[in-house]
């Protein structure tokens, strides 16, 4: 067996492993049947359609022929340490980090955090850019998780609301 595109061989990969993972955690949950789903039921099926897809993604990486065999290239530990920093500021700055007395900061700031943060992975930066999205998902966040489905999120720092 030669593997004729490494990207698609170790995505493939990938997918198996996550859906696989997510399909045995589901197994915890009560599973149901189709007329009756139970908890598990849903992330067992998505689980198991994320891992067939990898098979497939696989089987295409080893007969399909690619001109290069397509390479995986290097790590781009940049782009990853700032989505992962990004991932975590939100999280503090929604919840607060009571440990070292930093109070919740809400999801409006928290989400321009997170997109301020995550778009320094890429080389072509623009705050105005950054900015306007910024915008745009805090207002349909906004909208979408306050008005639409009424859920009890801080919207903003605690020193401002009171």
């Amino acid at each position: 067996m030669k593997i004729k595109s490494q990207k698609d061989f170790f995505s493939g990969l990938m997918f198996i492993a996550v859906g696989l993972a997510f399909a045995w955690g589901a197994t915890t949950y009560t599973i149901g049947e189709g007329a009756r789903m139970g908890p598990g039921y849903f992330p067992l099926t998505l689980g198991l359609l994320l891992a067939g897809l990898g098979a497939f993604i696989i089987f295409e990486a080893v007969v399909v022929e690619t001109e290069d065999g397509e390479p995986i290239g290097k790590w781009a530990w940049r782009p990853l340490g700032f989505i992962i920093a990004a991932n975590l500021l939100f999280g503090v700055l929604l919840g607060g980090l009571p440990s070292i007395g930093l109070p919740a900061m809400g999801m409006i700031v928290a989400i321009y955090g997170l997109t301020i943060v995550s778009a320094l992975a890429s080389d072509e930066f623009d705050l105005k850019e950054v900015l306007i999205l910024g915008t745009v998902l805090a207002i349909g966040s906004y909208l979408a998780f306050i008005l639409l489905l009424k859920l009890q999120f801080q919207v903003w720092p605690t020193f401002i609301t009171g």
